[in-house]
């Protein structure tokens, strides 16, 4: 292996544990919004995606969404689903937008869909998650079951609102710096 490539492996790696803790520390932020929060974490999450790909983007969602579960008190399956859900939400925003894809130019229309797409996806296996555990951990009924998700829509879609719109907006921003010393091309392989 030569030198160029290891030290491409070991910036790699230091950018996804950034972004790890980034993804982490903003999912404390929350800013009440009509009776329900708005969570930053989702925002980032997709910004990952956009920014590193699927497996690199996907990585730091899902740990620092997992781990700020882990944090908050959570058993390790609730973080280890938070984990999967959210890595799937990178995965699906990087996987639509084709932003980690080398010599393709960036679609502004592909990068919107992706977050659309990858904050959307969140909202279902979000809703799975608690159908789930209402009916087979709790053991709710399954008109109790579908209040519950009825109760908890509303604030997952205006968070995914949110989420698809200011990633983009962010990345815009950001993007063409990190393109621009390189930054980019060496986490995205």
């Amino acid at each position: 292996m030569n030198n160029n490539s290891q030290d491409n492996k070991t910036f790699r790696i230091v950018f996804i544990g950034v972004m790890t803790a980034i993804v982490f520390v903003i999912t404390y932020l929350r800013i009440p919004f009509f009776g329900s929060k708005l969570s930053l974490g989702n925002v980032f999450c997709l910004l990952s995606g956009l920014m590193f790909g699927p497996i690199a983007g996907g990585l730091p969602a899902g740990l620092g969404s997992g781990i700020y579960d882990m944090v908050g008190g959570y058993d390790f399956i609730q973080a280890l689903i938070t984990f999967v859900s959210k890595f799937a939400m990178a995965w699906i925003c990087a996987k639509v937008s084709g932003t980690y894809v080398k010599n393709k130019p960036e679609s502004n229309a592909r990068i919107v869909t992706g977050s659309v797409v990858g904050a959307l996806s969140y909202v279902v296996l979000y809703m799975l998650k608690t159908y789930v555990y209402q009916r087979f951990v709790y053991g709710n009924p399954l008109d109790g079951a579908l209040a519950v998700m009825a109760s908890k829509l509303p604030a997952s879609l205006i968070n995914a609102v949110c989420a698809f719109i200011l990633a983009p907006i962010i990345y815009k921003a950001i993007a063409p710096i990190l393109n621009k010393n390189g930054s980019l091309s060496k986490v995205r392989g």
